[in-house]
């Protein structure tokens, strides 16, 4: 086995679960409107459950109790605050401040998408509902349960390696690359104006900006512990794999629609 010290390592290691993903028939069958209304309904909850390890990271790297102390380490401080400004706190086409996850919803009413299961999701958790059970309880595919629930053991039970790898490596490393293949396809129409705003944001911040400073936060982290890199590389493999499961069972629905 390769020894993995690096995220560039880690990345070469994670090259086939990679490739499989990046190949995926998925994004050339995300063709018509009516397939992107089912896409969308579908991918929405990846959106939400992103911010889940977010906030896990933000909790990890920065004082957040209520007498506040200085960071320990600024350098992981600084990194998730700014995913959290641009994430939670963005601008939209209008230059009005929203959420990704509220780009999102406003691309899929512009499109026509369903958005009222998400909605009503979100209801029953702001009521104390438990993600599972309201994912049930909105009729979600078994598909996005699964993908959510592997989101959620990360986010509950894993290390900050762990949900930091996920991040990188099953998020924030892949997304340009998996939203630059749907992109040629919505980028010149009119109908989806604000879906192709919103791949075009992730593209420019996550490639440009968190990708890459977050692989020098998870060097600082892990440091040169073979261990360490070890257990990074099972946490992305498991996010990646899951990512494959969930396109597998979206595209089914596509090609069955």
């Amino acid at each position: 086995m390769i020894e993995i010290v690096s995220p560039d390592d880690l990345r070469a290691a994670l090259a086939p679960i990679r490739d499989k993903l990046l190949s995926h028939p998925l994004y050339s069958a995300v063709d018509t409107i009516s397939r992107l209304r089912l896409f969308m309904s579908q991918h929405v909850f990846a959106v939400w459950d992103f911010m889940c390890l977010v906030k896990r990271l933000q909790r990890d790297l920065t004082p957040l109790q209520e007498l506040w102390l200085p960071p320990t380490q600024p350098s992981l401080a600084r990194f998730i605050n700014s995913v959290v400004l641009v994430e939670e706190s963005d601008f939209d086409q209008d230059d009005h401040a929203a959420s990704h996850f509220e780009l999102y919803l406003a691309a899929m009413e512009e499109i026509g998408a369903p958005v009222a299961p998400v909605r009503r999701f979100i209801e029953l958790l702001q009521d104390g509902g438990e993600a599972q059970s309201s994912l049930g309880a909105i009729g979600a595919p078994q598909g996005v349960r699964n993908f959510i629930a592997n989101t959620l053991e990360t986010v509950r039970k894993g290390t900050t390696i762990e949900v930091l790898a996920s991040f990188l490596f099953g998020r924030e490393d892949l997304i340009p690359e998996m939203f630059s293949r749907l992109l040629p396809r919505w980028s010149g129409t009119r109908q989806a104006r604000r879906f192709a705003y919103y791949i075009y944001r992730h593209i420019e911040v996550d490639g440009e900006e968190h990708g890459p400073t977050g692989f020098r936060i998870l060097t600082e982290v892990a440091g040169r512990h073979v261990a360490n890199w070890q257990i990074a590389r099972q946490a992305a493999q498991s996010a990646i794999n899951a990512r494959i499961a969930l396109w597998d069972s979206v595209y089914a629905s596509l090609i069955g629609a």
